[in-house]
């Protein structure tokens, strides 16, 4: 398993993504694991190099029976970067995770490149957390799930018990009381205001507009008005705003680290090339005159850079869009372009004879019809479809 061991503590973490690709370090929330990113991840994979980590007193990680502070957990993520030759890293974190991120931004300036502080604060309620943490010790996780969960998620969330809520409890009440308890004494000692104006790293704070927990006025606005260098926004979520708004926290995320603006026609020009091949590509521009080359420009930038770089939908989800609604409109030479480097890459027959299903139902039999000769034609099943 991926460890590693300095000073007598024991991180776990994972490392995915491109080699070459800028580092995101996604530090976790009080209760929970490095688990809680899975969604971001698949956001924000193609773009980035991830590396999601335990900390201290949590999942994998070694836990000490000890209070803890949140420069022990600076200096924990700085350790790790250091054994994986991470020079620089942009820093995501969310909750106990943004004070580590405050932390970082203040005593290791040089080493964050941009820094987002989701649902989180300069100065936590303090008596709040000691009473948690003297309730864990005493009566373990089940005297604090309730309200923890409670807090984590909103009612209307709960109420559907989906599967991330029931992931997220069940970690809860999986994580050793005394890390717990450690890491409840750094939050409670925690009192970042008087270095907010002293963080010079762009920030990004995120906040949830039902975070009963940390709210706006008391909690992150003080961060948005108070670091100089910052953007903010506000998701329709509560507590653990990338579980209850993923999309719209991915998104978030991706445009404050990527700057894609900057690149629209190099990242269009990758991803066309990514999703329909390089033998198509180089057959278009070669056979673009004076009189289509505009044309060109404005479907790279247009289309592939502004559009299929969006990371509220992965690659192979946009893929699926491109087929339902070009069956639907019938056309069909963009559905067979689509259709054979989607079966060529991440593209199942499966997947093809559910979205002409619903093409069948929503745009009519005879747009199913067609679809289907067609998806035989290029491989996609070796059953004859007849006629109507």
């Amino acid at each position: 398993m991926p460890f590693v061991e300095t000073g007598g503590h024991r991180t776990y973490f994972r490392m995915d993504g491109r080699d070459d690709a800028p580092v995101l370090v996604l530090s976790h929330s009080l209760g929970l694991d490095h688990g809680m990113w899975d969604e971001q991840v698949a956001d924000l994979l193609p773009h980035l190099r991830l590396l999601r980590y335990d900390t201290r007193g949590h999942g994998a990680s070694s836990v000490h029976q000890e209070d803890y502070t949140v420069a022990m957990l600076g200096r924990d993520v700085l350790a790790l970067a250091d054994a994986l030759m991470i020079e620089q890293f942009a820093f995501c974190g969310l909750s106990l995770g943004g004070l580590v991120g405050q932390w970082l931004a203040l005593h290791a300036p040089d080493r964050v490149t941009r820094l987002v502080l989701a649902n989180t604060s300069h100065h936590p309620d303090g008596q709040a957390m000691e009473t948690r943490r003297r309730t864990v010790i005493g009566e373990g996780m089940t005297g604090v799930a309730e309200t923890v969960m409670g807090r984590f998620f909103s009612p209307a969330t709960l109420v559907r018990q989906t599967p991330r809520t029931a992931w997220a409890r069940r970690m809860l009440l999986a994580t050793d009381p005394a890390g717990y308890a450690g890491c409840c004494a750094a939050v409670r000692d925690w009192d970042g205001t008087p270095q907010l104006h002293a963080i010079r790293v762009p920030t990004l704070v995120i906040a949830g507009t039902r975070d009963v927990s940390m709210p706006w006025e008391v909690h992150s606005r003080p961060l948005a008005e108070q670091i100089p260098h910052v953007r903010f926004v506000r998701l329709e979520a509560a507590h653990l705003s990338n579980i209850e708004a993923p999309r719209a926290f991915s998104v978030e995320v991706a445009d404050f680290l990527l700057d894609r603006g900057s690149s629209v026609r190099d990242a269009g020009s990758r991803v066309r090339r990514q999703v329909l091949g390089d033998a198509h590509v180089d057959r278009a521009e070669a056979a673009t005159t004076d009189f289509t080359r505009e044309f060109q420009e404005l479907i790279t930038t247009c289309a592939w850079g502004t559009i299929w770089t969006r990371p509220g939908l992965d690659v192979r989800t946009r893929r699926l869009l491109v087929l339902a609604i070009t069956a639907a409109q019938g056309r069909w030479e963009e559905f067979r372009l689509h259709l054979k480097s989607g079966l060529a890459q991440d593209l199942e027959p499966a997947d093809v004879k559910e979205v002409l299903l619903q093409v069948a139902v929503y745009a009519g039999v005879p747009a199913a019809n067609t679809a289907f000769k067609i998806a035989v034609e290029e491989g996609a099943g070796s059953d004859t479809v007849n006629d109507e």
